[in-house]
């Protein structure tokens, strides 16, 4: 609980709406710190926002793209790592799943299709009292693209428990060697946490991201680039934060 707290507080844009309110809290009695708050809120909210600056800090994280289809090796399994959660899906008669989890899903589906390797979907409760993730996540994976569950690991709050979760289950089955579904971007957080559980896991990223800097849309700010650099940032802190723990 305090550690979300925490990162409400020093992602954008909460961080940005609490600088621009201590500048104009300050506005009379430090009218030069009060400039300075006020300004960067604005500048950093319309860097952030800039989906050329998304683009460049996702790919940061993601490496090199691949040439080709990924190939098996010598995998044992693949591990499909959930992302968000639909909790509200009147639609579909349930609580569902979110577009980023929707995306690991679908290539871990034809993953599985073209290797015949099995499945662990990973994630708990998005919300207290909630279904499990890994749960809407198989069952979209049923009834959306006609293949089996495989296992599932329902416990876990984030990456970190997403990879104790899974070797527990892996290792019960005799299993070790894997190949981990995420986004490109969230693997170079990921595959450290797999191998910290004492797995051998390789990277399947979705989700790559390209520069193009020669678009002009590009340069306009929205409210999509300000999420993605949300995200970056997020794994830029989640990062340093496995670091230290």
């Amino acid at each position: 609980m305090v550690l979300d707290a925490l990162k409400l507080l020093v992602m954008p844009p909460l961080c940005l709406c609490l600088a621009a309110a201590a500048g104009l809290v300050l506005w009379k009695r430090r009218p030069r710190l009060a400039r300075g708050l006020l300004g960067g809120a604005f500048g950093l909210l319309l860097l952030f926002s800039l989906p050329v600056f998304a683009n460049a800090l996702l790919i940061s994280l993601q490496g090199e793209p691949p040439t080709g289809e990924l190939e098996a090796g010598d995998a044992q399994a693949i591990v499909v790592l959930g992302a968000d959660g639909a909790s509200f899906a009147p639609e579909f008669g349930a609580p569902g799943v979110g577009a980023l989890t929707l995306e690991r899903v679908r290539y871990g589906a034809r993953l599985a299709r073209r290797t015949g390797l099995p499945l662990l979907h990973c994630g708990g409760p998005p919300r207290a009292g909630e279904s499990p993730l890994a749960d809407r996540m198989a069952a979209v994976l049923e009834q959306e693209f006609g293949l089996g569950a495989g296992w599932r690991e329902t416990r876990s709050a984030n990456t970190r428990q997403n990879a104790e979760g899974a070797a527990k289950i892996l290792r019960a089955q005799g299993l070790e060697r894997v190949l981990v579904v995420s986004h490109a971007w969230h693997l170079a957080r990921a595959l450290p946490e797999f191998r910290r559980a004492g797995l051998f896991p390789r990277g399947a990223g979705t989700g790559w991201r390209e520069l193009r800097a020669g678009e002009p849309g590009s340069w306009i700010p929205s409210a999509r680039g300000l999420r993605e650099t949300s995200w970056a940032l997020h794994e830029w802190l989640g990062r340093l934060w496995y670091s230290l723990t």
